[in-house]
């Protein structure tokens, strides 16, 4: 078999957006703009549009089990991202499967608990469980200002809160974080706080005024998980998806109302920034 044009794994773990937005849309878009094989698991089957979620239908712990094992066997997927796991016994079920299957391959933990629309997405009893289990296993977790607030009992209203919010979530946790400011009040730009117990990063981009977007954590942390597959460093990697990102927002596009992310890298073209191939 050749290995001409071979493309790096990525697999996400998370539930779908019938809008097509957020979720494992908003993933495998990412991936593959990004040069990156996309597999998926899906825990979750969701009735959303970007206004509301109308109804989840979990799936069944042993078919997202089923589907993390066999993506596993043939594909060896080189990073994974989770995302919206819904409750405590599918959690567990990832967790299982990870460690039966995918063993220290990176994980990038978007600990999805509430939708933009207000919607929760993560029973208190599997908060619980990615507490004690999954973010232990993790090699990043990605919360925003409100999931911050859930992981650690208090939520960061400055820069300095921020800075930290990744130093205790690094600490409690044994993982890398990424804090992201995106909703800090009174502030000019998306400012976020990464650190691995070694290196704290300072990543900012300009707030654009007026967007109300859906599925901006998805991307963001699909985009870490390419870097991640594609062979990318932590840090280098959550410096690249920052970048991808203030792309993203800023050839977004609208339908109706309603705005979207464009997941291209600068200029239109599909594939890794020239950097990450080097």
């Amino acid at each position: 078999m050749t290995t001409k044009g071979q493309w790096p794994v990525a697999l996400t773990i998370a539930g779908s957006d019938s809008g097509g937005g957020a979720g494992i849309a908003a993933d495998l878009k990412t991936f593959a703009a990004l040069g990156v094989h996309g597999a998926c698991a899906i825990t979750c089957v969701t009735a959303q549009n970007p206004d509301r979620v109308a109804a989840v239908q979990a799936c069944r712990p042993a078919m997202v089990r089923a589907q993390i094992l066999v993506v596993a066997e043939a594909l060896a997927p080189a990073a994974v991202k989770t995302g919206m796991l819904h409750s405590a016994a599918l959690v567990r079920a990832v967790v299982a499967a990870l460690a039966d299957a995918l063993p220290g391959t990176p994980l990038v933990v978007d600990p999805v608990m509430v939708a933009t629309s207000g919607a929760r997405l993560l029973a208190a009893a599997g908060i619980r469980e990615l507490q004690r289990h999954l973010l232990p296993r993790a090699t990043l977790v990605t919360p925003n200002l409100d999931e911050v607030a859930v992981l650690l009992g208090r939520r960061p209203e400055t820069l300095e809160d921020m800075r930290a919010a990744a130093r205790g979530l690094h600490g409690r946790y044994g993982c890398a974080a990424l804090v992201k400011g995106g909703h800090l009040p009174g502030g000019r730009e998306a400012a976020d706080i990464f650190f691995d117990g070694r290196e704290e990063l300072l990543l900012t981009a300009p707030m654009i005024p007026g967007l109300r977007t859906h599925g901006t954590g998805c991307t963001y942390a699909a985009a870490i998980t390419a870097g991640l597959a594609a062979g990318c460093d932590l840090p280098t990697a959550v410096t690249r998806a920052k970048s991808f990102m203030a792309g993203a927002l800023a050839h977004g596009y609208v339908t109706g109302e309603h705005f979207h992310l464009r997941q291209v890298v600068s200029g239109g073209r599909s594939g890794l920034p020239r950097a990450a191939a080097e």
